[in-house]
């Protein structure tokens, strides 16, 4: 009776890991479909807030813990749409434009089945390096003819959930929103020079397809606060050795990317 009883727990537990693997699955490839078939992001974004209905299956007073707690994954799901629709709208060939739009569906569904659902720290930064990323690359996508003030507060947004995100991860620490808020403030300063001179490279031969500058500065920016963070609630302090290399690193790309690359793509908004 006990083998059978194995067998029965393990048989679920299988089709429960096909039924995981699938939903997710087909999230990725309905936001595709979608976004081709639409034209616009809005039913697409419809479809990312039903997936986090979870959210708010609780009482109401837990709302914005829940929401605090899955900022990082709406910042990917959302910042994956406008990539979308920034794909979709391309001067390129159609099959190019669904070759590419293939490749983003395989990446955030390795997103939602392999990097989202981990807990150890190493895992947690990099949830949090792929929401910076993302989150900042989709913010200037979408900003070229928008106003300083929302794109300020958005690059915010992204800072101070990535920042909650990590910092959350570690038991010692009292001060997490007041860090959080600080690095929102640093991610913040940078987006508003960034709004003003933005410098983006081209991915294709397409002129609406571009990457923007700020998002690899913030993020490696964001690598080496993190190393530093690390050693500190470690050590109690930031010993050199363990941020040497990411910082020379980290300075060696701002330093290409200012001086060799800017040549680029300019974009003044």
């Amino acid at each position: 009776m006990e083998f059978l009883k194995n067998v029965k727990h393990r048989r679920r537990t299988f089709m429960n890991e096909m039924v995981y693997i699938g939903l997710n699955i087909g999230l990725s490839a309905s936001l595709v479909f979608l976004v081709k078939v639409t034209g616009t992001i809005w039913p697409a974004l419809v479809l990312v807030l039903l997936s986090m209905w979870r959210v708010f299956a609780v009482r109401p007073q837990f709302w914005f813990a829940n929401i605090q707690a899955n900022l990082v994954s709406a910042i990917v799901s959302i910042s994956y749409v406008i990539f979308l629709y920034t794909v979709n709208i391309a001067n390129i060939n159609e099959s190019y434009i669904l070759i590419l739009q293939i490749i983003l569906a395989v990446l955030f569904a390795c997103w939602l089945l392999f990097l989202k659902p981990r807990s150890k720290r190493c895992y947690i930064a990099a949830q949090a390096g792929v929401a910076l990323f993302s989150g900042v690359s989709a913010i200037f996508m979408m900003a070229y003819d928008w106003v300083a003030s929302p794109v300020v507060i958005l690059v915010w947004l992204v800072g101070y959930a990535v920042a909650r995100h990590v910092i959350g991860n570690y038991d010692t620490e009292d001060h997490i929103t007041l860090l959080s808020m600080s690095w929102g403030l640093v991610a913040a300063e940078i987006g508003w020079l960034a709004y003003h001179w933005t410098v983006a490279y081209q991915l294709s031969n397409s002129a609406s397809l571009l990457l923007p500058q700020v998002s690899i500065i913030i993020t490696s920016l964001g690598f080496v606060a993190y190393k530093a963070y690390d050693s500190y609630s470690h050590n109690q302090k930031i010993r050199m050795n363990d941020i040497l290399l990411p910082l020379i690193f980290t300075a060696g790309i701002i330093l290409v990317l200012v001086l060799a690359f800017n040549g680029a793509t300019n974009v003044a908004l």
